[in-house]
């Protein structure tokens, strides 16, 4: 046995051991070498909120021309207001048996400091049977995937049932609210208008105690908004104390407000994961979970599981007061205070209706309550037993035995802007990720290799068994 054979077995073997799983199936070797080719390439392009995407959008249309896209089937879109901010739609074309599938794939990120990281942000460095380097977990390992696909599917002569739309976008770390899908959404729907919306910004797969835990497709997202309670009044002196204080009464308000919870509900997302997940749990958190699989739910076992933060927060809506700012100097009384409440509420739940609760709640009518920059929102796209099915079947054929969940994401993405538009979104990727590993946004940011290369086994099956016709 060679010496690079022994080598490559051991950089395999601690590459294992890191994640604590197996691998699980690989691309073949051209397309693993690729797609590391892309994914470098793309890493160590610099594509950030105030550089914009142009220079990777030029990357990923030459590779697209290189692999046979034809330029009528490519349509580089930058945007009016924001010269730098380029977008990518490319379309696969099928037998049209079916309205087309989206992969939406951003390609910007979020910065890094040189100085925080113990290695190069914008280098793509191999180490230690990972690749690091910013966009190695958020998004640019999935754009890299996605890309390679469609140039294996097109030297393998793959005629899809339906057509295949690939958007690049630009801007989800930053202003989203103005460019990047919503532009195109609002701008060139005939270009990415769709059937149903696959968004792999994020990993699916869970590992939790170097076990494969479960695979999470993201179905819907609460709605993040900020809500400030302001009080006012003339303020004084400080030798001279009355009772409208405006401290005083701004903290007997939120007083009352920590001790109300919102409703208990369940939505057709979390019954299934509750259904999905019970036969993991034992004893009475397993008879809870299969009681929030009903409909009507117990609301005791709705009130026992609410005792676990991170399964509280799927419960219901929930906000929670997180900055206060009053008062001018230590000898005068305040003549304003004023609350930060960020809520992320129920899909199904109205940014008016939340601000009527709180309002209610802090019983004050001295107290008044607004809310905080843009706010978007969207509906829940349904569980469907197609795509599901789907998912199942190329997720059990990678990783047999895993447990398919939907979920319930408390961030946002630009599935957002798709859902709003009426179509049916989906968060699905090949990801896994520790769950005590997360580094996306942050420092040395990182991919393990093996399962970048299943990610991209993953989404060349995946778009195989997504744009069959039923």
């Amino acid at each position: 046995m060679s010496r690079i054979r022994i080598a490559a077995l051991a950089a395999a073997a601690s590459a294992v051991l890191l994640m604590g799983v197996s691998p699980g199936p690989q691309p073949p070797q051209d397309t693993k070498q690729l797609a590391h080719d892309i994914f470098k390439e793309l890493v160590e392009i610099h594509s950030s909120d105030t550089i914009g995407t142009k220079e990777i959008a030029n990357a990923i249309v030459a590779r697209l021309k290189s692999g046979g896209f034809a330029d009528s089937d490519i349509r580089v879109l930058p945007e009016e207001k924001y010269p730098n901010q380029w977008n990518v739609v490319v379309r696969y074309h099928g037998k049209g048996k079916g309205k087309p599938i989206l992969w939406n794939c951003h390609i910007d990120i979020v910065d890094a400091r040189p100085e925080d990281w113990t290695l190069p942000p914008f280098k793509f460095t191999e180490k230690d049977g990972y690749f690091y380097g910013r966009g190695t977990s958020d998004m640019k390992d999935q754009d890299a995937a996605v890309l390679a696909t469609l140039l294996r599917l097109k030297k393998e002569g793959f005629v899809p049932d339906r057509d295949i739309i690939v958007a690049f976008t630009a801007d989800e770390e930053g202003d989203w609210a103005q460019d990047g899908m919503w532009y195109l959404m609002r701008e060139h729907r005939d270009l990415v208008d769709a059937g149903l919306a696959i968004n792999p910004d994020g990993d699916s797969g869970e590992i939790i105690n170097n076990a494969r835990a479960d695979y999470e497709v993201e179905t819907s997202q609460k709605t993040y908004v900020t809500y400030t309670a302001t009080v006012t009044n003339k303020g004084g002196h400080s030798s001279q104390p009355r009772p409208d204080n405006a401290i005083y009464d701004l903290a007997n308000a939120l007083v009352r407000f920590s001790k109300y919870q919102f409703p208990f509900k369940t939505n057709a997302t979390t019954r299934l994961y509750f259904e999905r997940m019970a036969p993991q749990q034992t004893g009475q958190r397993r008879a809870d979970y299969l009681a929030m699989a009903k409909e009507p739910f117990d609301p005791a076992a709705a009130q026992r599981l609410s005792a676990d933060v991170p399964i509280n927060s799927i419960l219901h809506s929930t906000c929670v007061a997180t900055m206060l700012n009053a008062g001018v100097q230590e000898n005068a009384l305040p003549a304003r205070a004023v609350a930060t409440i960020q809520c992320r509420i129920m899909p199904d739940e109205t940014v008016a209706g939340t601000k009527a609760t709180i309002e209610r709640v802090l019983a004050d009518p001295a107290i008044k309550v607004d809310v905080l920059g843009l706010v978007n929102s969207s509906p829940e796209s349904p569980p469907s037993p197609v795509v599901f099915r789907k998912i199942e079947t190329v997720v059990h054929s990678m990783w047999p035995g895993v447990p398919i969940v939907p979920s319930m994401s408390a961030g946002a993405s630009d599935s957002i802007f798709t859902r709003n538009a009426g179509i049916p979104s989906y968060g699905v990727s090949g990801g896994w990720i520790d769950i005590h590993d997360i580094r996306a946004h942050g420092r040395d940011e990182r991919r393990e290799e093996h399962a970048f290369y299943e990610s991209v086994e993953f989404t060349h099956r995946l778009m195989q068994e997504l744009t069959k016709a039923e």
